[in-house]
């Protein structure tokens, strides 16, 4: 067993309480190779932002939570080196079973989410209850899901063609009868690759400020958490396709959103495709215009400063620069 102070790692939700003071957001990245990490320490050390990594139980299957938290705590290490104070957190994103949260509080993550966001209202609280009483017992702090999401983080082609509202009085029950230290709901985003519905004009809507005005009135500085909130630059996804790739229909959340939102209650934010496509669109340019290449970091190096590039235009979105 593995307290997340072992790792040098924060406590996630005193993060989240003083964002939400604060407002702005703190960015919740997901790293999937070490050329991400890489560059998340860069920007961490860059604008001395909090930080929150993300790793969904499909990232234990790659990288196993044991060496996860071993990474946290080379880039923590690297971070206080350089003397920049920033807390950051390790989160298990999507945990779907108790015994995934406990897997991940067992080695060292400062916070879990369990997504019981398919089951029914009650069942869905009755989840969140006894992830809650374990995690609580270890510091650790919970996020919930309700108000399903469309669409599928890690497999765009399960992308949902309508986006779900959160009720924000069912948001109001649950966060009081569920004991959960964070909530995330929908106000206007998706996951998969069309993040937000388009109007019939084509244009896009604004998010639904008015639900997360309900939530805050009723129970002021509770965290909400912001999922499918990338805004997929055009210009990555055109460099996959004239690099052999084929992203077929696309839609991001205007960064103008986004920002708004860190000012009204949303204190945290996350982040994966925008990350995942910027190093793929770089990726796939590198091997064309490098066939001959048989070692992977002819592309894996040169990732890192583009990935750093995007990061820190998150954290100018969020406002989370400086805020330690």
């Amino acid at each position: 067993m593995h307290h997340f102070t072992e790792f040098g790692l924060s406590n996630t939700k005193e993060m989240l309480e003083r964002a939400e003071k604060g407002h702005y957001a703190v960015p919740a990245f997901y790293p999937i190779s070490i050329e991400q990490f890489n560059a998340i320490g860069d920007v961490i050390i860059a604008t001395k932002t909090p930080m929150i990594l993300l790793a969904s139980p499909n990232l234990f299957r790659q990288l196993e939570p044991a060496m996860l938290s071993r990474l946290a705590q080379g880039l923590v290490d690297r971070v206080r080196e350089a003397g920049i104070p920033s807390p950051i957190a390790l989160h298990l994103d999507h945990g779907h079973t108790y015994e995934e949260c406990v897997a991940a509080i067992e080695n060292g993550f400062s916070s879990v989410m369990i997504d019981g966001s398919l089951l029914p209202f009650e069942e869905n609280i009755a989840l969140v209850k006894k992830v809650v009483e374990y995690a609580h017992r270890h510091d650790v702090s919970v996020e919930a899901e309700l108000g399903i999401l469309s669409g599928d983080e890690e497999d765009a082609s399960k992308a949902g063609v309508e986006t779900l509202y959160t009720d924000p009085n069912k948001a109001i029950e649950f966060i009081r009868r569920s004991g959960c230290d964070s909530l995330a709901i929908s106000i206007g985003t998706q996951h998969g690759l069309v993040k937000m519905k388009p109007n019939p004009d084509g244009s896009l809507p604004e998010l639904r400020y008015d639900i997360l005005d309900a939530i805050e009135k009723e129970i002021p500085g509770f965290p909400i958490v912001l999922h499918g909130s990338s805004n997929i630059d055009r210009r990555f996804v055109e460099m996959i396709n004239e690099h052999g790739g084929k992203v077929a229909e696309t839609v991001g959340i205007p960064d103008k959103e986004i920002s708004k939102a860190a000012t009204r209650g949303v204190a945290k934010v996350n982040i994966a495709t925008d990350g995942w496509i910027c190093a793929l669109a770089h990726t796939r340019r590198l091997l064309d215009e490098h066939p001959e290449a048989i070692d992977s970091r002819v592309f894996t190096l040169k990732t890192r400063a583009e990935m750093k590039e995007l990061y820190l235009h998150k954290i100018d979105v969020l406002g989370s620069a400086n805020h330690y």
